[in-house]
């Protein structure tokens, strides 16, 4: 099914409906294939190129940084994963989206508490939620002001003192390719809410199985050791050393992953093939709903599926399963754009606390999934951190 339904180009306008609070241009998730294909490679050109990791990835490093420093206070209390990686997942990506925070122009703590109370809110035009709704579009647009400003008199002087390339900066990016103001703050809206919870439980997960798994996070620690030496954090480049880390956070998402589905509404007639020769008659204008969890768990791709085996990612492996066994970022032209921006920021989140913290699960808390929007655990996932020194010694 995935593969063959995996070029068509519609989402099923009624599933994302919860989006439409946050845009006033059109609901960016299920806009046509028309309007969405050049709105999709603006973002794919900024979203998934080095020049914006590397831009940013000194403040995520002091973003993540400060969040192991009050763990480290914690005095052997239990930390709550998905509730602080999320709040740290959002303040990255208010960082990165809304670039200016340095400026004045925007108050993070105060986005962050924005956001989620429109997240929470059960009616989105309550006064609270509305009220916190206008103060984000509102900071959005300062911003937007802001960085026309500047594109302006960069114009004016020849571009001498012109801002850091376009492909680095979201909002410059679309400032450049002429997208309404209306657009933009949609845009920055929604890249925001989808970054957040996503990154944040995808890093709580691979810390709740690699508590399960003391050696697998022996062999991450050591790891680290070898690439990162005495440095606390890995710079930009490091991250490609980090192969076995890479492999763990892969199979943490084949095990849970962050989006647990997805959707596609066909647009026209199909016939679909099954294995054994079936075929099933798919009319136009059908949802297809693709169980992510359940494609992750195909025994006929991941023999004892259920088994933590993060050498399922090597690049033999990879290489001899299908691309369509894996698919924790969907499929398509409706695929997750932020990727790449979203491995780095959970790379960086799990080498920085995995270098310096130890994590021991809490006796007789059951951590049990449950798929929302995202894959959250129903009481949180609470873990004890210990430092790594006190325990190696």
């Amino acid at each position: 099914m995935l593969e063959q339904t995996a070029r068509i180009d519609e989402r099923p306008a009624a599933l994302f409906a919860f989006l439409e609070p946050l845009c006033e241009a059109g609901n960016l998730q299920v806009i046509g294939a028309e309007e969405h294909g050049p709105w999709r490679r603006v973002l794919l050109e900024v979203l998934a190129g080095r020049p914006s990791h590397e831009r940013h990835f000194g403040e995520f490093v002091s973003l993540v940084e400060e969040l192991a420093e009050r763990w480290a206070g914690t005095g052997g209390d239990p930390v709550l994963l998905q509730k602080d990686l999320t709040a740290l997942s959002l303040r990255m990506i208010c960082a990165y989206a809304l670039g200016g925070a340095d400026s004045g122009l925007v108050r993070a703590e105060e986005v962050v508490e924005a956001f989620e109370v429109v997240l929470s809110a059960d009616d989105p035009t309550a006064q609270r939620a509305s009220l916190a709704l206008d103060y984000l579009r509102a900071t959005v647009d300062r911003v937007i002001a802001a960085h026309e400003e500047d594109r302006q008199n960069a114009q004016g002087d020849d571009r001498q003192n012109a801002p850091e390339d376009d492909r680095s900066d979201l909002i410059r990016a679309l400032l450049a390719a002429r997208t309404s103001p209306a657009r933009i703050r949609d845009t920055v809206m929604v890249t925001m809410l989808a970054a957040h919870h996503t990154t944040g439980v995808a890093v709580s997960w691979t810390l709740h199985l690699l508590a399960r798994h003391p050696e697998v996070a022996e062999r991450v620690a050591a790891e680290l050791d070898r690439v990162l030496g005495d440095r606390s954090a890995p710079d930009y480049g490091d991250l490609r050393e980090l192969t076995y880390l890479d492999m763990v956070l892969k199979e943490s998402m084949r095990l849970c992953p962050p989006g647990p589905y997805g959707a596609r509404e066909t647009t026209e007639d199909m016939v679909l093939s099954g294995a054994d020769g079936t075929t099933y008659d798919i009319p136009a204008r059908t949802t297809v709903f693709y169980p992510f969890w359940a494609v992750h768990m195909n025994p006929d791709h991941w023999p004892e599926p259920e088994e933590f085996r993060p050498e399922r990612f090597t690049p033999e492996a990879v290489a001899a399963r299908s691309r369509f066994a894996y698919v924790p970022f969907g499929v398509g032209p409706r695929s997750c754009e932020g990727a790449g921006l979203a491995m780095v920021e959970a790379q960086l989140t799990l080498a920085v606390l995995l270098k310096r913290f130890r994590f021991r699960p809490v006796a007789g808390h059951e951590v049990t999934p449950v798929e929302r929007f995202v894959l959250w655990a129903a009481d949180d996932i609470p873990m004890v951190v210990t430092p790594r020194a006190a325990t190696d010694s």
